[in-house]
């Protein structure tokens, strides 16, 4: 089989091995391709492995030989899945490879969001204890989380690790979810997404990014919001207008956002929560522990060894 993978890098590093890759056939890995060359680079290609690089419906078109994509990531937004069935190609994704690494990420944001630990650190490096007359001083008040309420928006298996990984802090739950309320964790409850928005003290975002939830996060809904709400998104970018979040901070109306997600990536030096007072932003870190990577390239193989022994998994639709 003829394997292309177009944007390896941020993958294979820190000893992350492509081996169980390489032993499925003839693979090609490039760390990055431009737009303009993903056709010739996968003309040939009967399985094309993706993370970023972008596969619309006319570029599917053009590649006749594709029988299988493979996305290494959950979220597979940037696959026509619609264009790859009529065409007759399986796309399957790595689900669940990162559910830990990502919500421990978003455990570390909320918890900056309340106890704003790097900020403390920040003042006292600039000698700002060293001038106090007491043995303590505060900047800003701290959120005890005991007995707060958390809200999640999209309880698939990041969202439900989060629970697991917050609710030793005596937190009470509720979520925002299409799922069968059976397979909610105990204690939570489903609400609606302006009633989460209006009642809760964090609001943590883990659904997938589709075309009716661009933007949920607008203007209309931080309208509902507690001035002091601790906004996390660990899932998409897209999910939050970042204007709407920029202007919402500004005038005192959000607490504070934090993201490990942009709507663009990279993003623009001018991106408006770069200026917003309690605007926290990793560079879309969550999933990329070592021990998320190595399980993407194991869920990789093993994706494209069941689709070629005609049993696919992880297979997505639409």
């Amino acid at each position: 089989m003829k394997i292309v993978f177009l944007d390896g890098y941020t993958l294979f590093d820190d000893g992350v091995s492509d081996a169980p890759l390489r032993a499925l056939g003839h693979v090609t890995i490039y760390d990055r391709t431009e737009p303009a060359d993903v056709v010739a680079r996968a003309a040939d290609a009967e399985i094309l492995l993706v993370n970023k690089t972008r596969l619309s419906a006319d570029t599917l078109a053009h590649l006749p030989a594709l029988r299988l994509v493979c996305v290494a990531a959950t979220g597979y937004d940037r696959v026509d899945v619609a264009a790859a069935a009529r065409l007759g190609i399986t796309v399957c994704n790595c689900a669940g490879y990162s559910t830990q690494s990502v919500a421990q990420l978003a455990a570390s944001l909320i918890l900056e969001g309340v106890d704003r630990v790097g900020e403390y650190a920040a003042s006292t490096r600039r000698g700002d204890w060293s001038e106090q007359t007491d043995f303590s001083y505060t900047l800003w008040p701290r959120l005890e989380l005991e007995g707060k309420l958390m809200a999640v928006v999209g309880m698939g298996h990041i969202g439900r690790a989060v629970v697991r990984v917050m609710r030793p802090f005596g937190l009470r739950f509720v979520c925002v979810s299409g799922c069968d309320p059976s397979l909610l964790p105990d204690e939570v409850t489903p609400v609606s997404l302006e009633e989460a928005f209006r009642t809760a003290q964090i609001v943590s975002l883990n659904c997938p990014l589709r075309s009716d939830n661009y933007h949920m996060v607008d203007d209309s809904l931080l309208s509902l919001c507690s001035p002091s709400l601790v906004l996390v998104n660990t899932a998409r970018g897209a999910l939050v207008d970042e204007q709407a979040v920029a202007r919402a901070l500004h005038e005192g109306r959000l607490g504070a956002y934090l993201t490990d997600v942009l709507e663009q990536e990279p993003p623009s030096p001018d991106c408006p929560l770069f200026s917003a007072p309690r605007a926290y932003v990793t560079p879309h870190i969550g999933w990329a522990t070592v021990e998320a990577r190595t399980r993407i390239v194991c869920i990789l193989a093993d994706n494209i060894s069941a689709f070629l022994s005609g049993s696919p998994r992880n297979v997505v639709s639409a």
